[in-house]
C-alpha cells in the first residue's frame, strides 16, 4: 500500500497501525522511564567492527540488564583528513575526494562541492540551463540510490532480508545508468567547476525513463513487505523517538529532521539549481520514531522520481559548461591546434581555476541531510581552509539522547533508521 505525503504529514499516534500501551513520559531519551533496578551495570563495546553499525562506528554502552542506561558514540576510526588534504590540492583535484564522503551518493557530493566553489567564484548563476537540469537529475538519482541501500540495510537489520535483495536489484540498474553517464559505477567524479565532465550519452534518457517506471513497482513491493508487517512495525513504532525540539537542538537535517515533524528542506527553503522550477512535496513525520523515518525516506524516493521525470521532460539543448575558457578545460581539438587554448589548459591543469579571495558557505540537501562546504580563499587555485559539514557526523550526535532507556536489541533499529555513512562522518 502506498503511503502518501498527506498520510505521513498528518498521521497522529492514535492512528498508527497498532495501539500502544500507555506509558509514562520520559524526561531523558525517547523511551519511558524504567523503575530503579538493583544490580551491577555492564559496559559493552558495540563496534567498531559490528555489522549493524554500518562501518567503523563504536558505541560505548552502559547496560542495566538488557536496558541501555548510557551511550557514548566514539567516531574517528577512519581518520581521513579530507579537509586538510583540500589545502594541498587544486579545487578540481579535490573533486574525487568528495566521492568518498557519502560514498552511496557520490554524484550529489560532486554537485554540492562544485556549487560551493562556483558561488565563491561568482559563476553559480551563469551555469547553462542544461547543466543545471542534468545536475538535478544526478542529485535525485543519487538520493534514490542512497535511500534504497539505507532502507534495505535497515530492513535487513531488523530481520527483513527480502527487502534488502529487492532494493539492491534496483540499485544495480542505477549503477548501470551511472556507468553509462560517468564512466564509473561507484566513484563518479562527474561534476566539474563550471559544468560537467561530459554530456548525456545517446539513449541514456530512454534508459532512465525505463528505470523510473520500474523502480516505483519496487517501492510498492517493499511497502507491502514492510509498512503493514507486524514484526517490522513492532520493531520500529515508538522506538527511537526524537521529538521536534530535540531534533532542532541537535542540528539534525534531512529525513531524520523531517521525520520529527520539521518541514525543512534546502531544496524548498533555499532553492538552488532549478529546484524552484519543479513541483514536488516534502514528506514530514508526526512522531519522530524509527517508523516515521522509514516512511519519510520511502516517500522521498517517490518524490525524487517525480523530480527526475520533470527534468527529463524539460531538459533543454545547449552547452553543459560555462563559456569561460579560464574555468573549464577547452575542447581537445582546439588545444591541439590553437595556442590560446593550449595555454588555458596548461594553466588549469597545473595551477587550477583562479578563485578570488573571500569566504563562503554553501549547503545542499543530500540524502543524509545538509552537506555543507565552507571555503576560505586567499586567491589562486587552492583553498586556504575548508570545512565540511557532514550530516552523518551531526546526526550521530543524537545517540546519547535517543539510545538510553531502550532495549539492547533496539539499538540496531535506531542506527538503521538514522542512516549514516562513516566515510562522511570521519571526513
Amino acid at each position: 500500500m502506498s503511503v502518501t505525503v498527506q498520510e505521513i504529514k498528518f498521521r497522529e499516534p492514535a492512528g498508527r497501525i497498532a495501539q500502544a500501551l500507555p506509558v509514562p513520559a520520559a524526561p531523558v531519551g525517547g523511551a519511558p522511564d524504567l523503575p530503579e533496578m538493583q544490580g551491577e551495570k555492564m559496559i559493552l563495546n558495540m563496534g567498531p567492527s559490528h555489522p549493524a553499525t554500518h562501518g567503523v562506528l563504536r558505541i560505548i554502552l552502559e547496560l542495566d540488564g538488557e536496558m541501555i542506561t548510557k551511550a557514548v558514540p566514539d567516531v574517528g576510526y577512519l581518520h581521513r583528513g579530507d579537509e586538510k588534504i583540500a589545502e594541498n590540492m587544486t579545487y578540481t583535484q579535490f573533486i574525487p575526494y568528495t566521492d568518498r564522503l557519502d560514498y552511496l551518493a557520490p554524484l550529489a557530493n560532486n554537485v554540492a562541492y562544485a556549487l560551493a566553489v562556483e558561488k565563491l567564484m561568482g559563476i553559480d548563476k551563469a551555469l547553462p540551463p542544461r547543466c543545471q537540469y542534468i545536475r538535478v537529475i544526478c542529485c535525485e538519482l543519487a538520493r534514490i540510490s542512497a535511500h534504497l541501500l539505507g532502507l534495505g540495510a535497515f530492513a535487513m537489520d531488523v530481520g527483513a532480508l527480502t527487502v534488502f535483495l529487492h532494493t539492491f536489484y534496483e540499485r544495480e540498474k542505477l549503477y548501470n545508468l551511472f556507468e553509462a553517464l560517468t564512466g564509473a559505477r561507484f566513484t563518479t567524479t562527474y561534476t566539474r567547476i563550471g559544468g560537467l565532465s561530459r554530456d548525456l550519452p545517446p539513449g541514456w534518457i530512454e534508459q532512465c525513463r525505463k528505470f523510473l517506471d520500474e523502480v516505483v513497482v519496487n517501492f510498492d513491493e517493499s511497502e507491502k513487505l514492510l509498512t503493514r508487517n507486524r514484526i517490522f512495525v513492532d520493531r520500529t513504532r515508538d522506538v527511537g523517538v526524537i521529538p521536534r525540539d530535540v531534533a532542532i537542538d541537535y542540528g539534525l537535517t534531512g529525513p531524520n529532521l523531517r521525520g520529527s515533524g520539521v518541514d525543512y528542506d534546502l531544496r524548498k527553503a533555499h532553492p538552488y539549481l532549478v529546484y524552484d522550477q519543479l513541483e514536488f512535496e516534502i514528506p514530514v513525520g508526526s512522531v519522530g520514531d524509527c517508523y516515521d523515518r522509514y516512511l519519510v525516506r520511502m516517500e522521498e524516493m517517490r518524490q525524487s522520481v517525480r523530480i527526475v521525470k520533470q527534468c527529463l521532460d524539460k531538459l533543454p539543448d545547449g552547452p553543459i559548461n560555462v563559456g569561460d575558457g579560464k574555468t573549464v578545460l577547452p575542447p581537445k581539438e582546439k588545444v591541439l591546434t590553437r595556442m590560446e587554448e593550449l595555454i588555458h589548459q596548461f594553466i588549469l591543469v597545473t595551477q587550477g581555476v583562479h578563485v578570488p579571495p573571500g569566504e563562503i558557505y554553501f549547503g545542499a540537501e543530500n540524502p543524509k541531510g545538509e552537506l555543507g562546504f565552507y571555503i576560505n580563499s586567499k586567491g589562486g587555485g587552492t583553498p586556504h581552509r575548508m570545512k565540511i559539514r557532514a550530516p552523518s557526523f551531526v546526526n550521530l550526535s543524537v545517540l546519547p539522547y535517543v539510545l538510553p532507556n531502550h532495549m539492547m536489541s533496539d539499538t540496531v533499529a535506531i542506527l538503521g533508521s538514522l542512516d549514516f555513512v562513516m566515510g562522511e562522518c570521519d571526513r
